[in-house]
């Protein structure tokens, strides 16, 4: 998939979402960091300026900030904006059935105050036995083929940030997904990379690919000043994705990501390279990227059901 665009010089590109004959921009506004807002009016003023400067994807599940971050953006969404931005949100079943998954979307199109989405993902695969419980008869599949058929949902497919493998295993079933959600930045090419090894697939099945985790989850690399921010935004909006989802929780931080993203220019690839190469040696432990090694971005609704300790039960 090229990175095709239509742009002008002060535009946010619009890039084809896989097969679908939809559009969306290349640059997303994550949902979780609306739930992390001082105030409901500052969260759904972010947003309002997020898309009249051209950010029409909408990131969210409905697990985010025990359902805050779906009911702010649909508080932000009424009045003629929902009809502005291409509206995801993710069913967060963790192994439980269809009907679980259903009650779920029914809660989300009322807090996100729509009847209907655009993309519904099953969120967070990243456990082992996460895609036969899925696939299983009654599993989450059937909700995404059954909400599909009632019109309550348009696109449909899945995320996680633990390992590659788990997407590929994923993707082997032959079920006609049209997106995948997965960490794409400079660090994950060198360590357990969904660039290298899950990214050529969907492009392969044209399922739209969809990228997260920029900046390493937490944007600990920045911190550190081992990559610059927009270096870092550059290099991940330079890959061949249909989106790239990032956290925004600040005005400085939505001005900042408006600069890569506005007329954007993509990396050559020795540029991507280069960057590459100078980040190996910080990447090959996943020192940047915890949330492939350890608990860390892991949601308590999914531990919970699994029996594993909760975030706040675990020790440093």
């Amino acid at each position: 998939m090229a990175i095709s665009a239509r742009t002008t010089t002060a535009e946010i590109p619009l890039r084809p979402f896989g097969r679908t004959g939809e559009t969306v921009s290349a640059l997303g506004l994550g949902g979780f960091h609306l739930g992390d807002i001082g105030t409901e009016r500052e969260a759904i003023s972010l947003l309002h300026k997020a898309v009249d400067a051209g950010i029409t994807f909408m990131d969210n599940a409905w697990e985010y900030n025990d359902g805050v971050s779906e009911t702010r953006m649909g508080k932000a969404l009424v009045n003629g904006w929902r009809q502005k931005v291409f509206l995801m949100t993710k069913v967060c079943t963790h192994g439980r059935d269809a009907k679980t998954a259903m009650r779920m979307l029914e809660e989300s199109l009322r807090r996100l105050k729509t009847d209907y989405l655009d993309l519904w993902q099953v969120h967070e695969v990243a456990y082992w036995g996460d895609p036969e419980r899925h696939f299983a008869k009654g599993g989450v599949i059937e909700a995404l083929d059954r909400a599909k058929e009632k019109g309550l949902v348009r696109f449909v497919g899945f995320t996680g940030h633990k390992d590659p493998a788990l997407h590929l295993q994923m993707l082997s079933y032959g079920y006609p997904f049209d997106s995948c959600q997965m960490p794409l930045n400079c660090f994950d090419a060198t360590f357990r990379s969904f660039e290298q090894q899950v990214l050529p697939e969907c492009v392969r099945q044209g399922i739209a690919p969809i990228g997260m985790k920029t900046f390493g989850g937490e944007g600990d690399a920045v911190k550190k000043r081992v990559v610059a921010p927009a270096d870092a935004l550059r290099y991940a909006m330079s890959l061949p994705v249909a989106v790239t989802v990032t956290g925004i929780d600040s005005q400085r931080i939505l001005r900042q990501n408006l600069g890569v993203a506005r007329g954007f220019r993509p990396m050559g690839a020795l540029e991507m390279q280069r960057l590459r190469t100078r980040c190996a040696e910080q990447a090959m432990d996943g020192r940047f990227e915890l949330y492939k090694t350890t608990a860390k971005h892991e949601a308590d609704v999914g531990r919970r059901q699994r029996g594993f300790p909760l975030q706040g039960e675990l020790g440093g």
